[in-house]
Parts: structure tokens; C-alpha cells; sequence
């Protein structure tokens, strides 16, 4: 029988980048080398353009809080999220600042290299946090996602952390990839709002190398017992090409990766964590939501740009199995 599922109402806030991509491997960001670029980017935004994508399928809608500047890589952020569904109506236009930017290079060992440009651009001036809380809970928010990167910026972590403790206690759930990114980590505080974060969420969607930060040597089943002893009632492992594993009430479920052709595997992990929680968050149950989810990761890795695999729910369907 085919899941029946409730309209939801996604929020995320954030950085909105532009990103380029280096054409040669190994470089480190370091030589001169062809880029291709402006790809519409930032974890944040990768994850509500998926969410608005999907949740389109059954009635829902995605809202999102961020900036970009007033130049022409600013529109290709805002055209694409627009595109697809978002609601822009929390999304600043900062005259006279960039719009942010991230280069990627990467290595023959499938290890990435990032240049990012957030703190001095238009990506963390966002809007104030009582006109996110106010306009995200006039949307009737269901689900308020946090991307572990928008934390290394002391700025836009005092309004994500705030924002999530004043949702929370009006009932909205909480979803935290910790997406952990040496390159953004500033100060002690990241760690510190992260964990705060993890333990008020209800998703908590950590990869292997998050794992390794934050539970070094520990297996899936004893630290994801301890999330779901408090306040998660999700808990998945994204395993990359080993595929993932999640874990709640009614026990657990492991999946192999898609066979697929990696193209460029930036954004899969936004993709996979805004396909299962906009579907878990609309009643699906954890084997089916983790079963798109996985099929989403494979999509999105096929193409080259960060929010270029992302996909409907009916293409999820075509290639999930």
C-alpha cells in the first residue's frame, strides 16, 4: 500500500554560497588549475532545495533563513531555490557584501579540499533572529534542520543555537547533520552548540567522519542508544559508499550504497538528510524513508555541482531498491 503522507512545512537556515569546482585532482586548492562554476551551494541550502523538492509531492512547502549578496552569484542562488519550490521570503539581499563562495578540489584518495568565503560575506549576515523565529513559525514549521557547518561562524551560531532552543520549546522538531568541516571550526564553541544541538534533536544524521569527531571509537549501537534515550527518535549513520544505517524505536535498519558512477559526492548528505527527514517528518516509516534517502545520495552523486543531483520524489522512485 502506498504511504500516506501529511504536508509538512521544512525550515533551514544558514549560509547560501556559490561553489567551483576544480577540473584537476590533487591540487589542493594550491596551483593554478580550471574551475567550473557558479554552482548554487552551502549545506544548508543544497538540504531545503531536496526538502522543497520532495515535500512538493504530498503538499508541503520548505522556507529557509539565510542571505546572499546583491550580484549576479547572489542570483544564481536565489533563482535556483526559487525554482524549485523555497520560499524566499527570510532570504536577505546584502548590497556592497559577496555573496559567499566555496572551491573544491579533490584527491586521488576521494579526500576533499575547501577554500570557503562565509564570515566576510553576504552568507552570515543573516536576518535577525526574532524576524526568523516569527516568520518560520508563521509558515507553521514542522521541522527546523541545522547543518553542523553554519556553526563555525560565531555570528550565525548564536542565531542557529538560540533559534533552535525557541523553536523547540514551541514544539517544532529539531534535525542536526553535524557536518563537521575543519576548515570552518573558528573556535571551542562549535563542538559546544553542536552536542547543545544534538541533544534537544529529534534527527540527529551524523556521517562516519562526524562519528569519528564525536564518538571516537565507539560503535553505532552504544552512542546511538544514548541519543535515543533522550530526546532523538531517529538516528541514522551516513556510511558514504558503504551505505547507511538507522535506528529507532522499532530497531534497526542497515542498507548498502546504490552502484552507482560518483561524479561529485558534495551535497549527497544534505540530499540523503532533506529526502528522510521531510518523509519522516510526513509519517513515513524509517525503512521506507531510509530506503529514498539512500536512493537520493545515489542521484545526487551522479552529476557534477553540489545541488545539480538533486531530485523529485518520482525520480527517487525510479531508482530505489
Amino acid at each position: 500500500m502506498a504511504a500516506v503522507r501529511r504536508p509538512v512545512v521544512i525550515g533551514s537556515i544558514g549560509e547560501l554560497l556559490v561553489e567551483f569546482v576544480c577540473t584537476q585532482k590533487d591540487g589542493r586548492n594550491l596551483v593554478a588549475a580550471p574551475y567550473v562554476g557558479p554552482f548554487p551551494s552551502g549545506a544548508p541550502g543544497i538540504f531545503i532545495d531536496q526538502a522543497a523538492r520532495v515535500a512538493a509531492a504530498f503538499g508541503g512547502r520548505a522556507v529557509f533563513a539565510g542571505a546572499v549578496g546583491d550580484d549576479a552569484f547572489g542570483r544564481v542562488v536565489l533563482d535556483r531555490l526559487v525554482a524549485d519550490g523555497v520560499d524566499p521570503g527570510l532570504i536577505r539581499v546584502v548590497p556592497g557584501v559577496p555573496t559567499g563562495s566555496a572551491f573544491v578540489s579533490y584527491n586521488s584518495d576521494g579526500s576533499r579540499d575547501f577554500v570557503f568565503n562565509i564570515a566576510h560575506s553576504a552568507a552570515s549576515r543573516l536576518p535577525a533572529l526574532e524576524e526568523i523565529e516569527a516568520g518560520f513559525l508563521a509558515a507553521g514549521i514542522s521541522v527546523l534542520h541545522i547543518s553542523g557547518s553554519m556553526l563555525g561562524d560565531p555570528a550565525m551560531r548564536t542565531v542557529g543555537l538560540a533559534l533552535c532552543e525557541r523553536l523547540c520549546s514551541e514544539g517544532v522538531a529539531i534535525s542536526i547533520d553535524p557536518n563537521i568541516r575543519a576548515e570552518l571550526i573558528s573556535d571551542a564553541g562549535y563542538i559546544e552548540a553542536l552536542q547543545r544541538i544534538m541533544a534537544m534533536a529529534t534527527y540527529v544524521l551524523p556521517s562516519d567522519a562526524d562519528a569519528e569527531v564525536l564518538y571516537p571509537g565507539q560503535a553505532f549501537a552504544d552512542w546511538s542508544g544514548r541519543l535515543l534515550s533522550g530526546a532523538a527518535r531517529v538516528v541514522v549513520l551516513k556510511r558514504g559508499d558503504q551505505g547507511c544505517v538507522g535506528r529507532d524505536a522499532g530497531g534497526t535498519v542497515a542498507l548498502p550504497a546504490h552502484l552507482v558512477t560518483v561524479v561529485d559526492p558534495t551535497g549527497a548528505g544534505d540530499c540523503f538528510c532533506a529526502t528522510l527527514v521531510t518523509l519522516l517528518a510526513a509519517g513515513e516509516p524509517l525503512p521506507d524513508a531510509l530506503e529514498r534517502a539512500n536512493a537520493a545520495g545515489a542521484l545526487a552523486v551522479q552529476k557534477l555541482g553540489p545541488m545539480e543531483g538533486n531530485a523529485s520524489l518520482a525520480e527517487i522512485d525510479g531508482v530505489k531498491g
